[in-house]
């Protein structure tokens, strides 16, 4: 659904709402679920319930039948509140978007009632050790055994998979003659397929949502569990990627806000000597200028959601969203640690656990490296570079 996104009172609404439910939890409950690694279950429940995790699912599976932007108002007040929720970027992003482009009738009513309200989470599996960004070399394999496909593999780095009821999974069906490049399917595997197994991966940030190994031991499936057609798993791969950088962008953004506005109030009611730390310029300027990165880089991110929900190419909106989203994040995370002195990395104020997380979002769902790849190629025309 697009939007009029200078005359969006709804979206007014939505984060005031979002903001009031993500008040109740905070910073404290992420960290302690980041320590923990356990899920911030509590927070997706009642946001889930309010309708907002499925605020992207159509109207006629329960959802709220709106869009990207949306979902990315969402994203980022969660985050603001100090609550970046990974799985809005794979489930309600990746998840919800695949499906109601690409899935089949049956798909759709078996899985997207449950997302619309939260209670069924779908992880995302592309990622392998010697791949990379690189999805043609994917070795993960699906052969035809009759009517049925057999999958066998790994995928690493995969999010959220301990409390998800399916996994979409990408995987090499075949070589294109002409270009010897991957042909590739994408399947939605439930999660309690036998062969089908992980096993967390340590990591050293304390955010919620744990990493795993998954294994792929001879996993058969029927042929309804393909999205989209055989051999053409792309369409369906880029059509989830859009959304996921945009969801991506959104989150860091609510973790700019959020770091900002925190070492803002701290610096205006310290006061070391005889006046509060915000009257000098060498604390207020840092801060002042990663807020205005972080907004700069929040209008890109709904410019992005907005060109998706109207159908029209997002690709370098989106990109170009997910890594000035990600830059303006990490900066801001480490002027708000830096305005705290040694609070900064006390767990009262929250920023250890988000400067975790804005190093990630530098890094996935596509590093910075790869997006600069893309403007170069894309926007600039100049020579691919890999």
């Amino acid at each position: 659904m697009a939007t009029d996104l200078l005359e969006a009172d709804h979206l007014t609404d939505i984060a005031a709402v979002v903001r009031e439910i993500t008040a109740d939890f905070g910073p404290r409950d992420y960290a302690e679920c980041g320590r923990a690694g356990r899920p911030q279950t509590g927070l997706w429940t009642a946001l889930g319930e309010a309708g907002f995790i499925g605020i992207n699912v159509p109207e006629e599976f329960g959802g709220g039948g709106a869009g990207m932007t949306e979902l990315a108002t969402v994203a980022v007040e969660s985050a603001a509140g100090g609550c970046p929720l990974l799985l809005l970027l794979v489930s309600s992003a990746i998840g919800t978007e695949v499906l109601r482009r690409h899935g089949t009738d049956a798909q759709r009513h078996r899985w997207l009632p449950g997302m619309a309200d939260g209670s069924t989470v779908l992880a995302f599996a592309v990622t392998e050790p010697d791949a990379g960004s690189n999805s043609h070399k994917v070795t993960t394999t699906a052969v035809r055994d009759g009517a049925d496909w057999v999958l066998s593999g790994s995928k690493y780095y995969i999010s959220g998979i301990d409390h998800a009821a399916a996994v979409l999974v990408v995987a090499r069906t075949g070589t294109d003659p002409a270009t010897g490049r991957a042909l590739l399917t994408l399947f939605l595997v439930p999660t309690d397929s036998p062969g089908l197994s992980w096993q967390p991966l340590p990591v050293g940030i304390d955010i919620p949502d744990r990493q795993f190994t998954v294994y792929l031991d001879d996993v058969r499936l029927g042929a309804d569990a393909v999205i989209g057609a055989p051999d053409g798993g792309l369409v369906p791969l880029f059509d989830g990627l859009n959304p996921e950088r945009i969801t991506a962008a959104a989150l860091a953004v609510g973790i700019g806000r959020y770091a900002t506005s925190t070492a803002a109030a701290y610096a205006s009611g310290r006061q070391v000597w005889d006046a509060p730390l915000a009257t000098h310029q060498g604390v207020a300027h840092p801060l002042a200028k990663a807020r205005i990165e972080v907004e700069l880089a929040a209008l890109m991110a709904m410019r992005a959601a907005d060109l998706h929900d109207r159908g029209l190419p997002a690709g370098e909106a989106a990109n170009m969203a997910k890594y000035a989203a990600a830059e303006a994040a990490l900066a801001a995370v480490e002027a708000a640690i830096q305005t705290h002195g040694g609070n900064g990395l006390s767990d009262e104020y929250g920023l250890i656990p988000l400067w975790g997380m804005a190093r990630l979002l530098q890094i996935a769902p596509v590093n910075r490296e790869m997006v600069l790849n893309y403007v170069a190629r894309h926007t600039l025309g100049m020579p691919r570079a890999y």
